[in-house]
């Protein structure tokens, strides 16, 4: 903590105050918030300002400025004062409400001409976020001060600009403070103003709020809060509506009310607006009918002195049971959390952005956004009713680092109330809003109460949740949440809760399926035990983003605004990398744990997406009965007319057949037969049926042709193979028939082939992921040494057309017992292989063979699960079929590098040049296949992409069993059925040259 008293600036009492210690202060002069959006015919002052950046608060104003750009922060901007990142650990050590001595303070300065016409009108300036502690001053005269770095704040201007004239404003934005305390939440530290500025004019008698609240059965009631500039209401003044042209008029037995019961003010003004729409179209994420409400205030002769307008949804919410229903319905929360963030602004994000955001969500079967951790740009729920999401919005409150101190210090429950309240003050209007929330990891004590009981009092329509208020006790009654929002609680937990009998509210994960590198393993096993277990309701993926900020490798700076182009399908373009924690040169930081999001930092899908698409489907196939394949409608309230399909059959002998869909008519919940498309053929193999289903039209979310999601159901199985033999035009033959009489190895029993630069041998190990390093199996596999395995061949025995080699490799755990059996067959060499783990090695990476291949191989082409990255238990988005890639487009550049690119299910597959030279793999059943241009030790020994060189032959790896990917770097591992047990595994494979 700071160790005394600084000398306060002497012309600036805002400074004297040292408002940065001292938690009791959340506002000064700041108006209270309201739902009256501003933004239209508001004069903007975004753009180039004057800037400075002192090294204390009470540093002295020089003479030398600079230039920077509002909105955005000064991070990213040029200055020494970079990002950093720390996910739990504040960047300093002074304890709660304190702040380092060193604290970087922003002072922006611009000149602001007040339109004339604006004379006898009341001016605001409103400043949208600024981070942490904000301190406004107007020729020279302090206006006021603001705390909370995601909420705008306003200040009255009136009496302080002469309309007409010129007046010079100064934004001062002190990085650290005792809100900081408040705001440790996992992402970047920044200081600045991160959200538009603009100043606006109203008349003097004017709305003060705004609260609209429309149900589902189509009644409307909108409550009007009216102020005066001067003080005393005039008299006469009255409201009026407009609802999608029909004219609505005041409630006068609202007024009556309000006269019998003495509640009418001299400087308050309320008044109600109530009607009920008849036929009314429902808000929900599917069908997201939105109204126009138009709400004015007149004077007492009729003139409009004030409007307001609003795009409203008519919907309920409640919980019943166990149960969160939106209009009467359970409906299944498909969610993310998400941050505000831009690899080259940082926190500042455009509606555009938003929007992009938002459409790929939807895009990929996500109908929920959970603000983490802290109300988002206010874009962002305009989007979010218009597109249909479900928002759990949060109040900026994390006090990760200090949680159990702060969560019942009286000198922050000011803090407390004032963020939570001002966020529903700000949102409360919103129908995508369904659930409020009072911050994250911040532990549970008196401060939640006192705000959940205001938010409760205030806004009664909506529950609240808090993962801190439950987190000991899922059903214990009477704390601050509505909802047990456990966070990476294990399936398994979940799901005994449910069954329990104790279960009394709704359980829904406000995280789970941490998406940090290669990972979101089990998804699909989440929500099969979601759909089917009573008292599951879904989750929050965590998270939406990677936050790699776009950085120069030659001078470490972020790149900044000027950044755009300069990458593409999730890779920096050369002499660029995306940063994570460490790489501005912090010694304090969390690593690339900020980089742990379903897309890359410029919003590229991750392959992970492609699970969440198809495990969301709205339509799907249930099973194939002798009536046909039965089609089932898994959405709350649309039927399928808004979509179209057609049917792909795929057999592994490379036919692939087509045929038009009319989907059927279906209610929610409803299935249905339709005939099966196709004659299946008596040859051809192993036999799969797709629909592709996608958008028959335009919605506002994706083009007419747009995929939504691929169900697919095995017809006929492979035929069955005698275990550990090839198929069947594999079989050895006599001498004379082989063409190639012999196996051809070296002296160490290792295939000599003129299409592979490197032959098979066994592989234990993979480039640990993030979740194999943090989760504690990547260092027990060093410590086994199954990155540096030592072959050792123990007997070599040749016969004609065939060799048989048997090999050791030690291992800190024991000996690994490897037998290649290698075979002349026609065309080719079959091999059969196995190997003996000791009981030691019961947790590895992966068993199976890799190899390298000659130059030249640049396209792969498959049948098998596809065509996007798959794993054990990260599969069931990738449908089986024919798929083909080209190799370099295999490889998911992650932004630390690691294992990627595998393959699920693979049956056989061929690498071939323009020539159409090259070879081919068949499988002896469905393996984890891997194709790239790096060794898994190129991958380990690097931690970005721009220090990774290219093989230019391919690096195979053929796996009879690879581990599940888990999400073990935040919660639980793979499945039981997806680790590798010790023993003896064995598989086959032919090679062949094309």
């Amino acid at each position: 903590m700071t160790d005394a008293p600084r000398a306060a600036h002497p012309t600036d009492p805002l400074i004297a105050l040292r408002p940065w210690e001292a938690p009791e202060v959340t506002s000064w002069g700041r108006l209270p918030m309201n739902a009256v959006d501003r933004r239209s015919g508001a004069l903007p002052l975004d753009g180039d300002w004057r800037f400075q950046l002192l090294p204390t608060p009470d540093a002295p104003v020089g003479g030398a400025w600079s230039s920077a750009y509002v909105p955005g922060v000064w991070t990213m901007q040029g200055t020494d004062d970079l990002p950093q990142y720390l996910n739990v650990r504040m960047p300093f050590p002074e304890f709660p409400p304190h702040s380092p001595a060193a604290n970087p303070t922003g002072v922006y300065e611009r000149e602001v001409d007040v339109p004339a016409e604006w004379a006898g009108r009341r001016i605001v300036l409103q400043v949208g976020a600024a981070e942490s502690v904000l301190l406004v001053q107007v020729d020279g005269r302090p206006v006021g001060i603001s705390k909370d770095s995601h909420l705008a704040a306003e200040f009255d201007l009136t009496g302080l600009v002469s309309p007409g004239a010129r007046s010079v404003v100064r934004l001062t934005v002190v990085k650290w403070s005792d809100a900081s305390h408040l705001e440790d939440q996992d992402q970047w530290w920044h200081g600045g103003i991160t959200r538009s500025v603009l100043l606006y004019a109203t008349d003097p008698l004017h709305l003060a709020d705004v609260t609209v609240r429309a149900c589902f059965d189509g009644s409307l009631r909108v409550d009007c809060r009216v102020r005066d500039a001067g003080g005393a209401l005039p008299g006469g003044w009255y409201v009026s509506g407009e609802l999608d042209g029909r004219l609505l008029a005041q409630d006068a037995e609202f007024d009556r009310f309000n006269q019998e019961d003495e509640r009418v003010s001299d400087f308050l003004g309320e008044a109600r607006i109530r009607t009920v729409v008849e036929d009314v179209r429902t808000w929900n994420a599917e069908t997201p009918e939105l109204y126009d409400l138009t709400v004015r205030l007149h004077r007492a002769d009729g003139t409009v002195a004030d409007t307001s307008r609003h795009r409203i949804g008519f919907r309920d919410v409640e919980i019943a049971g166990r149960d969160l229903l939106v209009n009467g319905e359970r409906v299944f929360i498909r969610g993310v959390n998400r941050h505000d963030f831009h690899p080259l602004t940082g926190r500042t994000v455009s509606y555009d952005d938003l929007r992009a955001d938002l459409v790929t969500l939807k895009r990929f079967g996500f109908n929920a956004i959970r603000t983490s951790h802290y109300p988002n740009d206010p874009s962002l729920y305009d989007l979010a009713d218009e597109l249909g999401f479900y928002v759990v919005d949060e109040a900026d409150i994390e006090s990760h680092d200090h949680a159990h101190e702060i969560a019942d210090d009286p000198r922050y429950l000011n803090a407390f109330v004032d963020r939570v309240s001002r966020m529903v003050l700000r949102d409360k209007n919103h129908p995508s809003i369904i659930v409020w929330s009072l911050g994250n990891e911040s532990d549970y004590g008196a401060n939640h109460d006192a705000a959940a009981g205001w938010l409760r009092r205030h806004d009664p329509t909506r529950p609240v949740q808090y993962e801190g208020a439950a987190k000991l006790d899922w059903a214990a009654a009477g704390d601050a949440t509505d909802i047990a929002c456990p966070m990476y609680a294990p399936l398994e937990e979940c799901v005994a809760h449910a069954l329990s009998g104790r279960q009394t509210k709704p359980l829904i994960w406000c995280e789970y399926s941490h998406a940090m590198g290669n990972s979101n393993g089990t998804l699909a096993d989440h929500w099969a035990a979601i759909e089917s277990t009573p008292g599951l309701q879904g989750g929050f993926i965590w998270e939406f983003w990677d936050h790699g900020i776009l950085q120069r490798v030659n001078d470490g700076r972020p790149v900044g605004r000027g950044g755009a182009g300069l990458y593409d399908n999730g890779v920096a373009a050369p002499g660029h990398r995306w940063a994570y924690g460490g790489d501005f040169g912090e010694a304090d930081h969390d690593g690339a744990f900020i980089a742990d999001g379903v897309v890359f930092p410029d919003r590229t899908p991750k392959p992970a997406m492609y699970e969440h698409r198809e495990i969301s489907a709205p339509v799907r196939i249930e099973c194939f009965r002798h009536e046909g394949i039965v089609l089932g409608n898994h959405q709350h309230f649309r039927g399928l007319a808004w979509l179209a399909g057609e049917w792909e059959l795929s057999l592994a002998d490379g036919r692939t057949l087509t045929a038009p869909v009319e989907l059927p008519d279906l209610r929610p919940g409803e299935t249905a037969a339709v005939p099966l498309p196709f004659r299946l053929p008596e040859d051809g193999g192993e036999a799969w049926l797709t629909l592709r289903v996608t958008t028959a039209g335009d919605e506002p979310w994706a083009p007419r042709g747009t995929v939504v999601c691929v169900p697919q159901v095995r017809l006929r199985r492979a035929s069955p193979q005698p275990p550990s033999q090839p198929q069947r035009q594999s079989q050895p033959l006599p001498s004379s028939a082989v063409r190639n009489r012999f196996v051809e190895v070296d002296e160490e029993g290792l295939l000599v082939h003129p299409l592979l630069t490197a032959a098979p041998t066994l592989s234990l190990w993979r480039a640990p992921t993030d979740n194999d390093e943090l989760g504690g199996m990547a260092p027990r596999w060093r410590g086994w040494g199954l990155d540096a395995l030592v072959r050792k061949v123990t007997d070599v025995r040749r016969a004609e057309g065939r060799v048989s080699v048997h090999a050791e490799y030690a291992c800190a755990a024991g000996v690994v017992r490897h037998v290649q059996v290698l075979t002349a067959v026609e065309g080719g060499i079959h091999v059969e292989e196995s190997a003996e783990l000791p009981e030691e090695l019961d947790d590895v990476a992966r068993v199976g063979s890799v190899f390298e291949t000659v130059a030249g191989l640049d396209l792969m082409e498959w049948f098998g699960q596809g065509p996007w990255e798959s794993y054990p238990d990260r599969a069931f988005g990738a449908p089986v079929g024919h798929h083909s890639v080209p190799v370099d487009e295999l490889f998911t550049p992650y932004l630390r590098p690691q294992e990627s690119g595998g393959r699920h299910g693979v049956r056989h597959f061929t690498l071939s040049a323009p020539d159409a030279t090259g070879l081919t793999v068949v499988l002896d059943e469905p393996r984890q296949v891997g194709v790239s241009r790096y060794r898994a030790a190129d991958l380990t020994a690097v931690a970005h992409h721009d220090e990774l060189v290219p093989r230019a032959g391919c690096v195979v790896h053929l796996d009879a069993a690879h581990r599940g990917l888990g999400t073990a770097s935040c919660g639980p591992d793979t499945t039981a059925s997806c680790l590798i047990t010790p023993g003896v595994h064995r598989w086959s494979w032919t090679l062949r040259a094309l």
